[in-house]
């Protein structure tokens, strides 16, 4: 009969690994960090969301009180003894008992000291979108405390530059399927 027409489901879907991703840098957003917004997504064996954070400074301390620079005469006067990671804060943020055998999604590859607690976590996985501070020393004391406690790491490799979120589209305005480009 050719009057039945045949609905297929949509291809152009967010995978898994591009939809953690794209969490962890929609949580970024929310970041007042004028310089490095970072997001972590933290997600379990079930592909299910256990944790999700942001870079910012301590619940209860006033980010209007604490500096946000990158370098000053005195380190007291920049962000860097104050900010909490995202890390830390999508493992402090988790909503189940632990996030052992977890994997993380991170805009940023981590920092020693967010190493150490991704590993005193238990979690399994790092998978990071930037490495931009390779070479320094932070990051190769991670590399190597990583490592020796068999937390694997791998760089993301998105498929797209960019997720568009469109919230018209709901009421079928602009694009339906141009969600991703």
């Amino acid at each position: 009969n050719s009057d039945i027409i045949v609905t297929k489901k949509r291809d152009n879907y967010l995978e898994w690994p591009d939809y953690f991703m794209a969490v962890a840098f929609l949580s970024a957003q929310r970041s007042k960090d004028p310089s490095s917004q970072v997001g972590a997504c933290i997600v379990n064996q079930d592909n299910k969301i256990v944790g999700i954070g942001y870079n910012g400074m301590p619940n209860g301390c006033d980010d209007d009180l604490l500096p946000w620079s990158r370098c000053a005469e005195n380190k007291l006067d920049t962000k860097y003894p104050y900010v909490c990671h995202a890390e830390l804060n999508a493992i402090m943020n988790k909503n189940s008992a632990d996030v052992k055998g977890c994997s993380m999604y991170v805009a940023l590859f981590p920092c020693n000291e967010c190493a150490k607690l991704i590993i005193q976590a238990g979690l399994k996985e790092v998978i990071y979108l930037s490495d931009k501070y390779h070479h320094t020393p932070e990051m190769t004391a991670s590399r190597r405390l990583l490592s020796m406690a068999g937390v694997h790491f791998r760089q993301y490799q998105p498929k797209t530059t960019e997720i568009v979120i469109n919230f018209n589209s709901i009421n079928g305005l602009g694009t339906a399927n141009g969600t991703i480009q």
